[in-house]
């Protein structure tokens, strides 16, 4: 419904969508994507600190099951608390925050000499990163205009490729390199904490959520610098504040809204793909260079391995957003899951280099694809007053799964080996395809502020 009290053009989520793609948008994207691949050079340096802890440290498949998972448990909370946090402080604020916490936790781990101190560390690294990540695809949603919206989330997931293939060229070269290797590795992981001073001083705060929350000359403010950069001519100075839209305003109404007969569905189908999603892909590369050890590759031959299957993510997230604007959100999410599955079964299955290679990139290319379109379609889905709490619950429940998933490796991998894991994987992948159809597909719509 257009709000009468407001002049024409005046609406803070009009004049953004109306928007053309500016250097602020891109300084915003940018800003927020380092902090995105820095979260995924650190869920990477894990995969490759585990290999070599486990012949360093004598770990069993177990204790290093748990080093994986115990950063879950952390993201899980990180995440439902991170949305609701930053429905009620600010995107901005929370995004700076838990950047500070994971950066300072994982440089610290560089210093452990014992299992129960790495323990500890890598669940307060969850915790800043579980809160960071829903928080920055909310942050940048917020801002897109509505017609490339889904394509700047899936650019923004991008990032998390070059995060994860900088994890891999430290895997590469800087944990074999030495017995301190691993340390190392640990201590480059602290760049964050240092970051997140440029994230807090040079982002501005979503003007949508300052509008929802009757800051409304704050958010005109913002918006105007990026009239300004556009070469647009300012909107009307907002002389008075219209009345709130928000349909809840409490953290308890944000938590019950989610169930009512609006989001009931969705809620439900979201947190169906989060699970299965996250069940598989951190089962599958959390573990994969300690599986290639185990299959006989020495140390550095499964690093390298991982590095060029890595390398696949950068296509997959591409070709995920050119499509989210063609064929919409939940078409591109099923089809790449379904790409998924599809290459989960061949690499259980493969035995020589060229097939390991080959379907392990498949696996990257299909899965980083949907993971972006994922992203996208998360935000969108609720309104701005519970969007933040929406997309947070969904990750943190979906983090269940990542807690589960790497303790279950080991004991699928005894039961039936590498083609009975990625078989489970597969079937995961199937499942969130089909849930994929239950999300509402807003593309090219304007985002719902209410």
């Amino acid at each position: 419904m257009a709000n009468t009290a407001l002049p024409s053009r005046a609406s803070i989520a009009g004049r953004l969508d109306e928007l053309p793609f500016t250097r602020r948008h891109l300084r915003l994207l940018t800003g927020s994507g380092v902090g995105w691949a820095l979260d995924a050079m650190d869920v990477g340096l894990i995969s490759f600190i585990l290999a070599a802890l486990t012949q360093q440290w004598g770990l069993t498949k177990t204790d290093a099951g748990w080093i994986a998972s115990v950063g879950f448990i952390g993201m899980a909370i990180g995440a439902t608390l991170g949305g609701l946090l930053a429905d009620r402080l600010g995107r901005r604020q929370v995004f700076a925050l838990t950047l500070l916490i994971y950066g300072i936790a994982t440089g610290a781990s560089a210093l452990v000499s014992g299992l129960a101190a790495l323990l500890v560390l890598r669940f307060l690294v969850g915790l800043g990163l579980g809160a960071e990540l829903p928080v920055a695809s909310t942050y940048v949603s917020e801002f897109a205009p509505a017609r490339i919206r889904g394509r700047l989330i899936v650019i923004l997931e991008a990032f998390w490729a070059l995060g994860w293939t900088a994890a891999a060229l430290i895997g590469f070269f800087v944990i074999p390199a030495s017995d301190d290797g691993w340390r190392w590795a640990f201590a480059l992981g602290a760049i964050p904490a240092i970051y997140a001073l440029v994230v807090r001083w040079g982002l501005p705060e979503s003007p949508r959520w300052l509008a929802s929350r009757g800051r409304i000359a704050e958010a005109d403010r913002i918006v105007a610098t990026f009239e300004a950069d556009a070469g647009m001519e300012p909107a009307p100075a907002i002389k008075r504040e219209p009345a709130s839209r928000a349909i809840a305003i409490t953290t308890r109404a944000r938590l019950t809204t989610l169930w009512n007969a609006e989001f009931r569905v969705r809620t439900v189908c979201l947190w169906i793909v989060w699970l299965c999603v996250n069940f598989a892909y951190y089962g599958a590369f959390i573990w994969i260079p300690s599986i290639l050890v185990d299959a006989g590759f020495d140390l550095v031959r499964s690093f390298g391995f991982t590095l060029i299957i890595t390398l696949a993510q950068l296509p997959g997230y591409a070709v995920a957003a050119w499509l989210i604007e063609v064929w919409g959100r939940r078409t591109t999410l099923s089809v790449f899951l379904v790409g998924s599955a599809v290459s989960a079964a061949f690499f259980g299955t493969s035995t020589t280099e060229a097939a390991i290679i080959a379907s392990g990139m498949a696996l990257s290319f299909f899965n980083l694809g949907a993971w972006g379109a994922l992203y996208a379609v998360t935000p969108e889905i609720y309104p701005t007053s519970l969007r933040g709490t929406g997309a947070g619950w969904a990750a943190g429940v979906g983090r269940i799964a990542s807690i589960i998933a790497p303790l279950a490796v080991p004991i699928l991998l005894v039961a039936g080996g590498a083609p009975m894991l990625f078989a489970v994987f597969g079937a995961c992948f199937l499942v969130a395809a089909a849930a994929a159809w239950g999300l509402v597909d807003r593309r090219g719509m304007a985002l719902d502020d209410r």
